[in-house]
């Protein structure tokens, strides 16, 4: 492991999680755990030995672990506690590159899952915690449905829950909404957006708008 040969918290952390990728793979561990070739299709663009070398290096730092996935003898990777601490300073690395997201993908590869962590990391710092109905979000793909409970905000794949509405647009407008940086109401007047049911539910996310 290379380092800094600097007494402080910021030089050792980066020695640790500093390097190209890794906090990439933290993220996509974040998510949820993953085998290999699970985490070579979430890291478009990485190449399979650095992949290698990559794990390796977090393993050894105790960042994350291997275990046997279910019941099969197949290796999966996971967070170990002290590697899911991450959580929270990507959460915070994800609410300051707002500037950096109004630009839109500009040709960059989007998958899905990546929203599970932006959206509540992006809410959870300037709306209120407080149990909401769930909602649908459509941007392509699978169906997502976004919770709120007295813990927080939750993202992740529709299940057997009634939704109070659906909100239909683009990933880059969801994440505006989430960041304040798109008014609800001038993404609807222009079109931006199709909302399905209770827009006071989503307003109630997005706004933290109640009816009165």
């Amino acid at each position: 492991m290379r380092t800094y040969g600097q007494y402080c918290g910021l030089a050792r952390s980066l020695e640790v999680v500093g390097d190209r990728w890794n906090l990439l793979i933290v993220r996509e561990l974040l998510i949820a755990p993953a085998r290999y070739r699970d985490l070579i299709q979430g890291l478009p663009g990485i190449a399979t030995n650095l992949l290698a070398d990559r794990l390796r290096d977090l393993e050894t730092a105790g960042v994350i672990e291997r275990r046997l996935a279910g019941e099969g003898s197949a290796v999966e990777y996971a967070l170990t506690p002290w590697g899911a601490e991450l959580r929270q300073p990507i959460a915070s690395l994800i609410r300051w590159s707002t500037p950096l997201m109004l630009r839109g993908p500009d040709g960059d590869t989007f998958r899905l899952e990546w929203l599970t962590l932006a959206v509540p990391a992006l809410l959870e710092s300037r709306v209120p915690i407080r149990p909401r109905p769930a909602v649908g979000l459509d941007v392509g793909g699978p169906l997502l449905q976004l919770h709120a409970t007295d813990h927080g905000f939750d993202v992740g794949p529709r299940v057997e829950r009634d939704l109070a509405a659906v909100l239909r647009t683009e990933p880059a407008f969801v994440l505006g909404l989430a960041a304040n940086a798109l008014s609800l109401d001038d993404a609807n007047a222009a079109g931006l957006i199709e909302i399905d049911g209770d827009e006071w539910t989503v307003r109630g996310y997005f706004t933290d708008e109640t009816v009165k």
